[in-house]
This record gives C-alpha cells, structure tokens and sequence, in this order.
C-alpha cells in the first residue's frame, strides 16, 4: 500500500468506512458533483465566446492566430516560431504526432517535457471565453509538462470546444468523462509573480509565451 492509499484508508476507518471505497460508492461521489447547482456569475456581456477568448487573451499576453483547419497548423507554428526566432525543435502530446510537422520544416519529439525542451505544443481540451483559460486533464497522451516546463507553449484549440463559463467546462468534461483524470491544468497567460516587491516577472514559474493557434 503506497502512503497516499494509507492516509486515505485512516480517514475513511474514522469516518467508520471501509478501507477501499467500492465502484457504486465512486459513482456516487461523482453524480454529487454532476448534480451540484450552477453557482452564481456575472452576467454574459458577450455574443461571441470566441471573440471574447481572444480579447481576454491580449490582455494577458497571449497571443493567438486562427487557421482554417488542422492541416494548417503545422505551418502556422513554423511561422510563429520563425516570427520570433524560436528554434524549430519542438516536444509535442502524443496524440498530435500525425500532423505534417516534418513538411513545415519543424522537428519533433513526442512525450513528456525535459530540461533543456524550449518549444511545447499542446491541445487544449477546451477554453473559457470568460477568462481566457485553457483547460489542460492530464493524462498519457496528453503530459502536463509540455505546457509548464518549456518557455514558450503553443496551445491548439479547437473553435467548437470554446465555452462561456468555468462551469460549462466541467459541464462538458463530465458529459465526456465518468473518472476525473489525475490533475487538470487551468492555464491563463504566461507564468507571472509578483513576489519580489511587486514587480510582475513573466516566466517565474512556467512559460514566457503562451501562442494559441485555433483551428
């Protein structure tokens, strides 16, 4: 038993539950969740969900550009990373690899992000118009480090997968999904603190650049 099932095993023995929670008990936890009422939040002020992701995204320091569908994103990123002198050697998901990278003159390593790796590209499972977020489940085939560890991150984004609110994402992530994956990334803008006598610092703690190519 690692630690973590052990500190979860004397909780629920305190509670005067058994030491493994049974499926039925998991799917319950889980409708909880599915059937919570949608909180309150301010109220809609836009037509658009894609024009409002792309507005909230300038003011964050995102930058995006949109290509009339997935065949040319392997170009949109050459040019992006031509544009601003970025080195054509990328780590990429898993599940992107059958793009044309190599006709773009882009050369690519797929799996997870190591020291060194400047240029992540990833998907994104959807974006919230309301703030500019991109939510990132974690996952195999889809590795968290490639959009934290490199400097600059290039998101793909499908248009369709473009919700209003937090909760539309959820919405939509469990009318997909039965299990939450191990983490899930909510990534606004580049990395940014200001720690040090309240001097905002871009890439502190993850990328520079945050480029979102929607498709």
């Amino acid at each position: 038993m690692s630690a973590r099932d052990n500190i979860f095993a004397r909780i629920r023995r305190g509670l005067g539950l058994p030491g493994t929670p049974e499926p039925e008990e998991r799917e319950e936890a889980l409708q909880v969740l599915r059937d919570k009422p949608r909180g309150p939040h301010p109220s809609q002020v836009w037509q658009d969900p894609i024009e409002r992701f792309i507005e909230r995204c300038e003011q964050l320091s995102t930058t995006t550009d949109q290509v009339s569908d997935k065949s040319a994103i392997p170009q949109a990123v050459a040019n992006y990373l031509t544009e601003h002198q970025l080195p054509h050697d990328m780590v990429i998901w898993p599940e992107l690899e059958y793009l044309s990278w190599q006709s773009a003159g882009l050369n690519i390593r797929t799996g997870s992000a190591k020291e060194g790796d400047l240029v992540g590209v990833t998907g994104a499972y959807c974006a919230i118009a309301e703030t500019a977020t991109l939510m990132m489940p974690s996952g195999s085939h889809t590795p968290s480090t490639v959009s934290l560890l490199p400097e600059t991150h290039i998101a793909l984004l499908d248009k369709r997968r473009v919700v209003n609110y937090m909760e539309d994402a959820w919405t939509l992530y469990f009318s997909e999904h039965k299990t939450l994956p191990r983490a899930v990334n909510f990534i606004s803008g580049p990395s940014r603190t200001a720690d040090i006598e309240q001097t905002i610092i871009i890439g502190a703690h993850g990328p520079y650049r945050v480029h979102v190519i929607i498709y």
